[in-house]
């Protein structure tokens, strides 16, 4: 049920956006990211970390599920949004199936969902290819921040963003966890998971459509900064709410 109120708050958001990201942007690729990108966490490299420190290693089911469910909705309607700036509708949808990730976490569901026994050392490499790839992923986020100047950032896009992210996922993820019968324990993971900042993933989208990745990288920085800011206060928020967790 997780992940199920998980995307509930997030696909309930994207409509919100695809609405008014013609009233806030007037180009095009600043609307695309706006949509694509806003309401995409980190929910892998964050997300399970800080859900074992704040919630123990009993949160690692529940925040791995909603990493997969995160991902689907990377390579869905993340991509979507992205490829459909470039291409056509056929085009924009061919691209989101010929992606590996997409098909790679169908089978892990599959492994999961039959019990299907893997061999210590297959998991192994596996693992290591985990870590390798989160890696890489931050080079690639650095050398673009490495090139980001705070004079030229586009502050408009990225301030909007974070908006969206920090204050309006949140509220609407209250919302949604207070009408669901799930577990104080359980409501509450749901909830980080939604308040974590952006993930680095977007800025790899962002260069392999063209769609300014130097501004996705910006504003995936001031997203994490805001929520080291927010951080006490989303723990607050999550008790009044919900309660002692």
């Amino acid at each position: 049920m997780s992940p199920i109120i998980y995307l509930y708050a997030v696909l309930s958001v994207v409509f919100f956006l695809i609405i008014f990201s013609k009233k806030i942007f007037t180009d095009s690729k600043d609307r695309t990211i706006f949509i694509a990108v806003s309401l995409v966490g980190n929910t892998g490299n964050i997300g399970v970390p800080l859900g074992i420190a704040l919630f123990g290693e009993q949160s690692v089911p529940y925040t791995s599920i909603i990493n997969i469910a995160n991902m689907f909705f990377i390579y869905i309607f993340s991509i979507y949004f992205f490829a459909k700036d470039s291409f056509t509708l056929k085009k924009s949808i061919y691209s989101i199936l010929k992606l590996p990730g997409l098909w790679v976490a169908f089978f892990a569901i599959a492994i999961n969902y039959f019990n299907v026994p893997i061999h210590k050392d297959i998991s192994r490499t596996l693992e290591m290819g985990a870590y390798a790839s989160m890696v890489i992923q931050l080079i690639i986020f650095g050398v673009y921040l490495s090139e980001v100047k705070i004079r030229t950032m586009n502050w408009k896009l990225s301030l909007n963003i974070s908006l969206v992210k920090h204050f309006i996922l949140p509220f609407v993820g209250v919302f949604f966890v207070l009408q669901s019968d799930l577990s104080s324990y359980v409501a509450s993971v749901v909830l980080m998971q939604l308040m974590i900042p952006l993930a680095v993933n977007n800025v790899n989208l962002a260069a392999l459509y063209n769609c300014k990745p130097y501004d996705v990288t910006a504003s995936i920085l001031i997203s994490t900064i805001t929520f080291s800011l927010l951080l006490y206060f989303y723990i607050f928020i999550i008790k009044y709410f919900i309660g002692d967790f």
